[in-house]
């Protein structure tokens, strides 16, 4: 929760605009300001505080504990101007909630976090449990002092600015091991305990067993992941709240499911009890890895709990981003953070130009030129098996003839992978010619590098025939003149000469250009690869100079409808 903290009619306007955006996540203080901002610092995550910074400072400063547990505070000026994260950037969320509470209210985020102004990911920021010289290790790595990276476990992390040698270091490891001087461990969620209990087994015996098994193999419990058991001890009290208290989340599997898997130590209690020969040694390999503690029974007696620990296979990360048309105010904010989050980067060279500014220092840039799509996409895949961070950019939406299908097409579930939509040019030009997508519509590449023509054909003449409004993607190049022609021949043979035809050029980009013209006039000759060309339907109108196809109805029913 959200608390909101006002003391002039200027601030309780911008509060209650907040408090009205966010009903779900805010709550109003009223009464006296003091009262009201230790009343919100104990009960809410988070404060946004419409005061003066210096009276802010004044009354949060003897509330303060630990940076840990404290909430994040941000103040907003009278004005509404600025939005400054205040206390708890990192770990109260306050830099993120400045950079919302700047976008609803048009205030100028202020984040003054050392390693978010130079654009340094925050060790405590990572997602992952943190041990050690943290002030000093960041301190190094904003100085550009030598930092060593050193990954036991690979897993994937964004670009950190380290190397393979430093004074200072950073340890990605799940083993159970103190940090060194000037070292900090990040823990990865590496570690699966497999668990099976005998019914009533007591939540002290499951997780004595548990805390001894990693300690005596050396690991540490702050890399698990999950606890993972047989369905039918999915209520078991025992196991339920050893998970609860560990902080992580119990996953069940069928019985048919865990007695597929080959185990070293199967045994006939379990498969008598619950239909599976293996349940803390099989659920723990369920997702693959190495058995790093094969199955033990608990010290009490009788034994009434078993576990198993795995160490869970490496998952890469692939994150393929469609960087829309060109401008950045059409680049999604889920599109910056993937990149923002990556430490490889793979793309076309001009379109890794057009956004090398958003990337963290260090990250890994591979890129390429026209003509090797299949390449970058098998390079992609290659750099996530090996547990990196990989961001593959395209244009447009990545999943639109672009790099999504090579890339995903080489992928396998060894790796995860995430999709970012972007704004593809079908889109961005109709929003410049009005509204030609209204109803029905298709996208087509005239490109025949990798479709044969006669299948391109075919697909045109079923759009004529269908009376579906075409986009034309790749419509002409030097080298493939003849396509364009081709296709609006076929279409002419289905819709007037008169039918509207919008062609826009290097759409949201600085030289855009667009025109509205007709199936008969216009010249193919102008037309390059750069540039969308829309081809209307039988009822697309040209409207004031804007290219209209209706949603189905008649003009009367569709006019009402977009008034009432």
């Amino acid at each position: 929760m959200i608390g909101l903290i006002s003391a002039t009619a200027a601030g309780a306007a911008a509060r209650d605009r907040l408090a009205a955006a966010w009903p779900d996540r805010t709550r109003v203080y009223d009464g006296p300001v003091g009262d009201a901002v230790r009343a919100a610092f104990a009960e809410c995550e988070q404060l946004v505080c419409f005061l003066a910074t210096g009276a802010v400072v004044r009354l949060v400063a003897p509330l303060l504990g630990d940076k840990a547990t404290d909430p994040g505070v941000v103040c907003v000026d009278e004005g509404g101007r600025f939005a400054v994260s205040l206390v708890g950037g990192h770990g109260g969320g306050a830099n993120e909630l400045a950079l919302e509470v700047g976008e609803l209210l048009a205030a100028e985020p202020v984040v003054t976090t050392a390693t978010d102004a130079v654009g340094v990911p925050g060790l405590d920021t990572l997602g992952l449990p943190v041990e050690g010289d943290v002030a000093g290790v960041s301190r190094a790595l904003l100085d550009g002092e030598p930092v060593a990276l050193k990954t036991e476990v690979a897993w994937p992390l964004p670009a950190l600015r380290a190397g393979a040698e430093g004074s200072y270091t950073i340890r990605l490891t799940d083993r159970l091991v103190a940090p060194a001087e000037h070292e900090v461990l990040l823990r990865p969620p590496s570690l699966v305990v497999g668990v099976g209990a005998s019914k009533g087994a007591p939540v002290e015996e499951v997780l004595d067993l548990i805390e001894s098994s990693l300690r005596e193999a050396a690991l540490s419990s702050r890399s698990v992941a999950e606890l993972a058991t047989v369905d039918a001890k999915a209520g078991e009290p025992g196991i339920v709240e050893a998970a609860q208290r560990l902080g992580v989340p119990l996953v069940t599997y069928s019985a048919e499911e865990l007695a597929r898997i080959d185990v070293p130590h199967p045994s006939d209690a379990p498969l008598a009890a619950v239909g599976t020969p293996s349940v803390a040694e099989a659920a723990a390999l369920m997702g693959g890895g190495e058995l790093l503690v094969p199955k033990r029974k608990s010290a009490a007696r009788p034994a009434m709990a078993t576990c198993a620990v795995v160490r869970r296979p490496a998952r890469g990360r692939l994150a393929v981003v469609g960087l829309g048309p060109g401008a950045r105010d059409l680049l999604t904010p889920r599109a910056k953070a993937e990149l923002r989050r990556a430490s490889v980067l793979v793309g076309l060279d001009q379109y890794v130009d057009q956004i090398r500014d958003l990337l963290r220092p260090g990250t890994r840039i591979l890129e390429s030129g026209l003509g090797a799509e299949e390449e970058r996409a098998r390079t992609a895949v290659a750099e996530a098996r090996n547990g990196h961070a990989v961001a593959l950019i395209g244009s447009g939406d990545a999943g639109v003839y672009a790099m999504a299908s090579p890339a995903l097409a080489e992928a396998s579930d060894d790796i995860e992978v995430i999709g970012v939509p972007g704004v593809t040019a079908a889109l961005a030009a109709g929003a410049i010619l009005g509204a030609p997508l209204g109803h029905d519509h298709v996208s087509i590449s005239l490109s025949d590098l990798h479709t044969p023509w006669e299948v391109i054909e075919r697909r045109v003449r079923a759009a004529a025939e269908a009376d579906i409004v075409v986009t034309f993607y790749n419509p002409r190049s030097r080298g493939r003149d003849w396509q364009l022609p081709k296709a609006l021949a076929i279409l002419a043979g289905h819709r007037e000469p008169g039918t509207p035809v919008g062609v826009v050029r290097n759409a949201s980009r600085p030289d855009e250009s667009s025109r509205l013209t007709t199936l008969a006039a216009l010249d193919p000759g102008t037309v390059d690869m750069m540039t969308v060309v829309t081809v209307g339907n039988t009822a697309t109108r040209n409207i004031a100079g804007r290219m209209v196809t209706p949603r189905g109805y008649r003009w009367q029913e569709t006019a009402q409808e977009e008034t009432e």
